[in-house]
C-alpha cells in the first residue's frame, strides 16, 4: 500500500479523497490555487502546496506544477479525483514516467475510451449496442448531410473528445446541421484541443443510465450495478439514483453486462462508469465511458456498502478485489441532489460569492459530502457544485420522503442554488413515479424560467 499521496483536485472532490486516504492510513498531501487558499480542507492535509493563480490553466490543469509538488511532498501516487486532468492520459503517462502511480486507468485505455468514436468501435466489436451513426469522423458537410437524410432528422452532432456537453448540437433539419457542424467542431476545439466530430441518430427523450465498474489488474472485472441519471439540464446531472426506476430487471442485467464485456476488452483497470441511452422500449445504447471516479459515486457506495475511492486506492497499489460479482447487491435506494451555487430562476446562471448562513440538514438516511462551511467564497473559476445531498432509505418512496425533509432544513444564504428547484422535483408527480428523462429538467421549468 502506497504511504503517501498527492490529491491532484479541488473542493468535495479533494475532501473525499483526503477522507479515504485517512482511512488507509496514507499521508496525504494537497495542491491549492490561489483562490483556495483558505479552504478548510487543507488544514486536513500533511502539506500543501500552492500551485498557481485562481485560472484553472495555471494551476489545477497544469502538469509541470502538480508533478513538482509531488515530487516536493515524495508521494507515491496521485489521486486525480474528477474533472481537470483526471481523463487526460498524458497526465497519468507523465505521472508513470516519473515513477508516481496514476490512480487511475492505463493510458492507452485512456487514451481509446476517451474518444467517442473509438470507445462506438470497440462497443460493437463486443456485442455492446451503440446509437445508429456515423462510422468514423465527420469532416465534410456534404457527408453529414448525406448520413443525416439516411437516418432521418433529428441527429446529433457530438465532439470525439470530452464530455459534460460540450462540442454537442441537435439538429432538425439541413440548415440547422451546417450551423450546427460548424458550432460543435469550433466549441470541442477550443475546450478539448480536438475539433473531430461524428454524426449520431438523435433518441428523442431517453433515459440516461449509467453503470459503475471496478476492475483490478489481475484481470477480474465487476459491474456495481446502474444508476438512473436522466434529471440534467445542459447535460449537467441533477439528480441520480440507484437502482433506476421502472427498469425491468432481465434490461438491469443485460446493461450490466454488457458494461463488463467493454471494460474487459478494453484492458481497462481501476472505477468507470459506462454510460448509456435507453429509449422508450427499453432498448439501450452505449454511448460512453468515462475513465475516472464520478461525482455521483456515492449513490452506488450507499446501495452495495462498497467505499469506491479505497477500492481505487487499493487497485492502483496493484491489490486484486476483494469481492466477486456475486457478492455485490443493490439494497435499499439511494438518491442524491447535486447542489449548485445557481439560479434555476435564471436559466442557471452561475452565482459565485460568499456564503453567509450554512445549515446543512442531518438525521437518520442522509449524507452531506461537501467542502464548504459558513463564510465559504464560492469562486467564479471553477464548477458551481457546492455540495451533494444523498439519502438512503429501505424504499424510493422512504427515500422521497427523506429527501425532502432533508431539503427543507437545508439553509443557504449568500448565493443562489438549486435547492428550491430540487424542492420541486422531488414533489412532482412524474418523478415520484419514476418517469423520468433527459429532457424532464427543460420541459417543466428552464423554459418558465425556474
Amino acid at each position: 500500500m502506497f504511504q503517501r499521496i498527492l490529491v491532484a483536485n479541488r473542493g468535495e472532490i479533494a475532501l473525499r479523497v483526503i477522507r479515504a486516504c485517512r482511512d488507509l492510513g496514507i499521508e496525504v498531501v494537497a495542491v491549492y490555487s490561489e483562490a483556495d487558499r483558505e479552504a478548510p480542507y487543507l488544514d486536513l492535509v500533511d502539506e500543501a502546496y500552492c500551485i498557481g493563480p485562481a485560472n484553472a490553466a495555471d494551476s489545477y490543469l497544469n502538469i509541470p506544477r502538480i508533478i513538482s509538488a509531488a515530487e516536493v511532498g515524495n508521494v507515491q501516487a496521485i489521486h486525480p479525483g474528477y474533472g481537470f486532468l483526471s481523463e487526460n492520459p498524458h497526465f497519468a503517462e507523465v505521472c508513470r514516467s516519473c515513477k508516481i502511480e496514476f490512480i487511475g486507468p492505463p493510458q492507452d485505455a485512456m487514451r481509446r475510451l476517451g474518444n467517442k468514436n473509438e470507445a462506438r468501435v470497440l462497443a460493437k466489436q463486443v456485442g455492446v449496442p451503440v446509437v445508429p451513426g456515423s462510422d468514423g469522423l465527420i469532416t465534410d458537410e456534404n457527408a453529414a448531410l448525406r448520413l443525416a437524410h439516411d437516418m432521418g432528422f433529428p441527429v446529433l452532432i457530438k465532439a470525439a473528445a470530452g464530455g459534460g456537453g460540450r462540442g454537442m448540437r441537435v439538429a432538425h433539419n439541413d440548415l440547422s446541421l451546417k450551423a450546427g457542424l460548424k458550432a460543435a467542431q469550433q466549441e470541442a476545439e477550443k475546450a478539448f484541443k480536438d475539433g473531430s466530430v461524428y454524426l449520431e441518430k438523435y433518441i428523442e427523450q431517453p433515459r440516461h443510465i449509467e453503470v459503475q465498474v471496478l476492475a483490478d489488474r489481475h484481470g477480474n472485472v465487476v459491474h456495481l450495478w446502474e444508476r438512473e441519471c436522466s434529471l440534467q439540464r445542459r447535460h449537467q446531472k441533477l439528480v441520480e439514483e440507484s437502482p433506476a426506476p421502472n427498469l425491468p430487471q432481465p434490461v438491469r442485467e443485460e446493461i450490466c453486462a454488457a458494461a463488463v464485456r467493454l471494460v474487459r476488452e478494453a484492458n481497462y483497470y481501476n472505477a468507470g462508469t459506462c454510460e448509456f441511452l435507453v429509449d422508450k422500449d427499453n432498448r439501450f445504447y452505449f454511448i460512453e465511458l468515462n475513465a475516472r471516479i464520478q461525482v455521483e459515486h456515492p449513490v452506488t457506495e450507499l446501495v452495495t456498502g462498497i467505499d469506491l475511492v479505497r477500492a481505487q486506492i487499493r487497485i492502483a497499489a496493484g491489490e486484486k478485489l476483494r469481492f466477486q460479482q456475486q457478492d455485490i447487491v443493490q439494497r435499499g435506494v439511494a438518491m442524491e441532489c447535486r447542489i449548485n451555487a445557481e439560479d434555476p430562476a435564471a436559466d442557471f446562471r452561475p452565482c459565485p460569492g460568499t456564503i453567509t448562513t450554512w445549515r446543512p440538514p442531518g438525521g437518520p438516511g442522509v449524507r452531506l459530502d461537501t467542502h464548504v462551511t459558513a463564510g465559504y467564497r464560492v469562486p467564479p473559476n471553477y464548477d458551481s457544485m457546492i455540495a451533494k445531498l444523498l439519502v438512503y432509505q429501505p424504499t424510493r418512496p422512504e427515500a422521497i420522503a427523506c429527501m425532502r425533509r432533508a431539503l427543507a432544513e437545508f439553509v443557504v444564504e449568500g448565493v443562489k442554488t438549486t435547492i428550491p428547484i430540487h424542492k420541486k422535483i422531488f414533489s412532482h408527480s412524474a418523478f415520484i413515479e419514476g418517469h423520468v428523462d433527459t429532457t424532464f429538467i427543460e420541459r417543466n421549468w428552464m423554459q418558465k424560467g425556474g
